[in-house]
């Protein structure tokens, strides 16, 4: 099952694009809808918000009053955070018995308006926010829903800013356009991202990841943050650190358009537990690779910066790997045991190349020679034309390392 996360500002159009999602073949489960639900009369819900803000907020009929409950929830941050705490578990706990209800090969797409407020954002494999200007959202909300210009400013002023957006959005989508436009866009982004990401996901595969050397790209940091966020989030107390490492990793440095990340574990044992939620957090594994490349034996000396230890024993080289079944975002997550080597240089290696410009030119002049070499699309020749300069590289990273005094720095 592929979980979307869909949300965007009050009137930023997440209905017109969840409808032709659903015209797609996605389950949708429409957060508005479940709220709209879980405070029907006779719900507790409904008496749940009557105790709190007052039976004035019904209808002659028992109903709820909406436009009279917005008037007081919304007047300041206390009084939205008490409505909040009284609809936000009913939702989600309706929304979970609804998405357990639906076939494992399902796309779901869960329509949450507050997705960025609640911080749910992390729970997701793919997030999805529309966008549109301000003053476009105001006239939606007067003309088509009947709002006071007053009342849809409140409304906007109430939620998260496109900033907080932004730095949770794997996709983002412009609404500030015809309904035309938009259903073309919706259409694109199911035919070539939603749709080959939900099968990978079903078959265990990863998307295909280009062997292609790019220029930097100033969204890596960015796009390293969500993913480190989602994997901390799936794997939980599990994880000792989650690490953004490899040659996207180090500022302004030519790479793979793809993210390297670490997730640090107490042992194999535990990195095997992972194996599921990492694959339904996106993350399908690769049974084919238990290890990395032991470096030489004459690099096992134990270095002087406290705690670290060098090896060539082969089973201190050991690992798991995953990668996203996203084609839109390329990743491979290495789990490795805190302490072995492998996982001891993987942090090493992206503050060294940082701070040392030779060893930086070094490595990109390998990496051009090893993308000549490999045909196309050709990750795992790429990886092997790479190994022989690592043996040296090894050795004269652990050298700047006990120069400087190294120490890894905090995880993230």
């Amino acid at each position: 099952m592929l979980r979307i996360g869909l949300t965007g500002g009050i009137g930023a159009g997440k209905s017109a694009l969840s409808s032709t999602f659903a015209q797609c073949g996605a389950v949708i489960v429409d957060g508005d809808v479940i709220a709209r639900e879980v405070v029907r009369p006779g719900t507790e819900g409904l008496a749940a918000l009557v105790e709190a803000f007052g039976d004035d907020i019904l209808l002659p009929d028992g109903s709820l009053d909406r436009p009279a409950l917005a008037a007081k929830a919304f007047r300041d941050d206390e009084a939205r955070k008490t409505l909040n705490g009284i609809v936000h578990p009913l939702v989600g706990k309706r929304r979970a018995e609804i998405i357990a209800s639906v076939p494992d090969d399902s796309v779901v797409v869960e329509d949450i308006p507050l997705l960025v407020e609640s911080g749910m954002a992390p729970l997701f494999p793919l997030v999805v926010i529309v966008h549109a200007d301000v003053e476009v959202r105001i006239r939606r909300l007067v003309d088509q829903r009947g709002m006071s210009e007053e009342d849809a400013r409140a409304r906007i002023a109430a939620q998260a800013d496109d900033d907080q957006r932004r730095a949770v959005a794997d996709v983002w989508v412009d609404n500030s356009c015809t309904p035309e436009e938009l259903t073309r866009l919706a259409h694109e982004l199911w035919d070539h991202r939603i749709a080959p990401f939900a099968h990978n996901l079903a078959a265990r595969q990863p998307a295909q990841a280009p062997a292609v050397l790019v220029p930097p790209d100033p969204g890596w940091p960015d796009q390293a943050r969500r993913i480190l966020a989602r994997l901390q989030t799936a794997c939980g107390h599990r994880a000792l650190r989650v690490d953004h490492i490899g040659s996207t990793a180090v500022p302004d440095f030519w790479a793979k358009d793809v993210i390297d990340v670490q997730i640090t574990v107490e042992s194999l044992a535990v990195a095997d537990e992972l194996a599921e939620p990492l694959l339904a957090a996106g993350y399908p594994r690769l049974e084919r690779i238990t290890a990395d490349v032991a470096k030489p034996p004459e690099v096992k000396a134990r270095s002087t910066v406290e705690g670290f230890e060098r090896s060539d024993d082969p089973g201190l080289w050991h690992k798991r790997i995953h990668a996203s079944a996203d084609p839109g975002r390329p990743t491979n997550v290495h789990v490795r045991v805190d302490g072995w080597p492998n996982q001891q240089f993987a942090l090493l290696f992206v503050d060294w190349l940082t701070a040392d410009r030779e060893a930086r030119d070094d490595y990109l002049s390998v990496k051009r020679v090893a993308e000549e070499r490999a045909a196309p699309g050709d990750a795992a020749a790429y990886a092997d034309a790479k190994e022989p300069w690592f043996s040296a590289a090894y050795r004269r990273a652990w050298e700047w390392a006990d120069s400087t005094g190294w120490r890894p720095a905090s995880a993230g």
